[in-house]
């Protein structure tokens, strides 16, 4: 691809959801680049809250562009109708081009990528399957490190992606126009299930780790006594109960349209995060996209 410029590009980067798993990196990549990145979360100079639309505005303001994950998830009721007030909101503060992370196989997500495709700005939409780092960034890592995944799951396949390719999908879609006006619908290069996964981290770390299948009410009520807060036990309960049904067992070349290169396999992903799984060193809990 030829690497078109930005016009104005001494304006600032918003990242919408700057400590998440990939907003963070999105940050970190845009500061090695010595581009003015302006965080997007609660405890920011500028704070960001979805939660207070009040907030939008301000730190919306003089922006150029905007890398946008929507916290808790796009398939929770409501969010459509806070992606089009956002997309309002940037389009009054001036900015040029949005970049949306979405959700494989969810009907909500959809609905928000067409608020954002159809809001008259730039915009780039990257749907992704389930991400590497839940493994070692969120609630699994908890599972892992005491020796059992117990989840609702059988032996449908994931194509897990890493989010370090979603980051780079991001940052590109933001420093060139390359990438405008595309939905890049991302997945690693195989399917696995979840026992398989499990496996694999056994095997990279030299731990007993064992897979459980457990029915959606144990899984539920273990995440609620693990002190989990309420809306995101709902959110991991219906991602599992509707998404995990076999709709996205399939893979695609999305990385590879955006990046020229094939996506990261899970054996990757396990080879440069030999710490995470022996020691304490992982994100931990509820952290977000």
């Amino acid at each position: 691809m030829a690497r078109n410029t930005i016009s104005r590009p001494d304006r600032p980067i918003l990242v919408v959801g700057s400590t998440g798993k990939t907003g963070r990196r999105v940050v970190e990549r845009l500061r090695a680049l010595d581009l003015d990145v302006r965080e997007g979360s609660r405890r920011a100079e500028i704070p960001f809250d979805w939660e207070d639309r009040s907030t939008w505005a301000p730190a919306l303001a003089g922006v150029r562009a905007a890398y946008v994950a929507f916290h808790p998830d796009l398939a929770v009721p409501g969010a459509d109708d806070a992606i089009r007030t956002f997309a309002e909101t940037a389009i009054e503060a001036g900015v040029e081009h949005l970049v949306l992370l979405s959700g494989r196989g969810e009907a909500e997500a959809r609905r928000c990528e067409v608020i954002v495709e159809n809001s008259g700005m730039a915009w780039t939409v990257i749907r992704a399957s389930w991400f590497m780092q839940n493994f070692s960034e969120g609630f699994l890592h908890d599972m892992i490190a005491g020796g059992t995944v117990a989840l609702p799951v059988g032996d449908v396949r994931e194509p897990f992606v890493d989010v370090d390719d979603i980051a780079e999908i991001a940052v590109r879609a933001l420093t060139s126009t390359d990438l405008h006006d595309q939905r890049f619908e991302v997945t690693g290069p195989r399917m696995m299930t979840f026992a398989e996964a499990t496996r694999e981290i056994a095997e990279a770390s030299g731990r007993e780790i064992q897979f459980v299948q457990i029915s959606d009410e144990d899984f539920l009520a273990g995440m609620i006594r693990a002190g989990v807060p309420g809306p995101y036990v709902e959110l991991v309960g219906f991602l599992f109960r509707e998404v995990l049904d076999g709709r996205n067992e399939s893979l695609t070349d999305g990385i590879e349209r955006a990046l020229n290169r094939p996506a990261r396999d899970f054996a990757d992903y396990l080879a440069t995060n030999p710490s995470v799984w022996t020691t304490d060193e992982a994100v931990s809990a509820t952290g977000g996209a």
